[in-house]
């Protein structure tokens, strides 16, 4: 199934969301009509979730996306819009920035927004995503924000990326949150042990997964680890008949707790042999198999 509901009452999104965040890396440049040729492939896919931050591209990538946006305006009936706020970077496009920091104050967040709905070129987002948790983070504060932006019509669903359970849990008990974003990898196993996916399950919400490829680690291995993964993962692939990153994407999807993926990458091909990772039903000792490559040893 392409598309489900992120949680019990939370927006549908598809299990696949093309991510942003390399917008200007692609080849092929970040203009409105490769932008548009890139959704164009995902809608045909059956992908129609957007994956966007306030700082990705040096807080430049929203804006690429508005001009798709601007230029192609019946496309927002088509899809979702995730993005995220709340951290800052030194960049030149944030003068006032000395250190970089985390900031979740009212004015922050509802300015952050305001700026992402400009630069998307939309009325309003589908799930923002508190982008990592902070030490200053004041719940309270954070939830009159959400209040008022839900109120407004600005914001839909919120959600949180990178929090812990404790965090999560306790951010809420103010706020409706929706998911948590958070990195996995067959090369990144640690929210697999360190109780994140076992949140998503006990709290019945699909996290989204970034890095699922780990940046391209498993196409030029170096590490001892990721050999080991990528000889157990090729024979794999022979067996299910797919390529490694659409075993790779199987692989996490095959998870319990339902969880979606953002895809990283620019190319076209890639973008459509996704969907196919949703056709395949993994016998649980390969699946394992993957597991203890991946640790280099067996399961306790």
């Amino acid at each position: 199934m392409m598309r489900q509901k992120i949680s019990s009452n939370g927006p549908t999104l598809s299990r696949f969301a093309l991510g942003h965040m390399t917008v200007f890396e692609d080849e092929m440049g970040a203009s409105a009509d490769r932008i548009k040729e890139k959704v164009d492939t995902c809608l045909e896919t059956g992908i129609t979730t957007m994956d966007h931050a306030d700082i990705y591209g040096n807080y430049l990538a929203e804006e690429a996306f508005g001009k798709f946006l601007k230029a192609n305006p019946s496309y927002r009936d088509q899809i979702e819009i995730v993005t995220k706020c709340g951290i800052c970077l030194l960049s030149d496009e944030r003068p006032s920035h000395t250190i970089k920091h985390y900031r979740y104050d009212k004015t922050h967040i509802k300015a952050s927004v305001e700026k992402s709905l400009t630069n998307l070129a939309t009325e309003n987002i589908d799930l923002l995503l508190f982008h990592r948790p902070s030490p200053m983070l004041d719940p309270l504060i954070l939830s009159q924000a959400c209040e008022e932006l839900k109120a407004e019509g600005k914001v839909n669903f919120f959600g949180v990326s990178n929090f812990t359970s404790s965090q999560f849990n306790m951010l809420s008990k103010f706020v409706d949150l929706h998911t948590n974003q958070i990195q996995a990898s067959p090369l990144y196993l640690d929210h697999f042990l360190n109780g994140e996916f076992d949140l998503a399950l006990e709290n019945q919400f699909s996290p989204m997964l970034w890095s699922p490829l780990a940046r391209g680690r498993f196409f030029k291995p170096q590490t001892e680890q990721e050999s080991r993964l990528v000889g157990c993962l090729t024979d794999l692939s022979k067996k299910y008949d797919c390529p490694l990153d659409v075993l790779i994407y199987s692989w996490l999807l095959s998870h319990p707790s339902k969880p979606h993926i953002i895809l990283g990458t620019n190319k076209i091909e890639r973008i459509k042999s996704s969907s196919l990772a949703l056709k395949i039903s993994w016998d649980i000792q390969d699946w394992f198999a993957v597991w203890t490559a991946s640790i280099g040893q067996e399961v306790p």
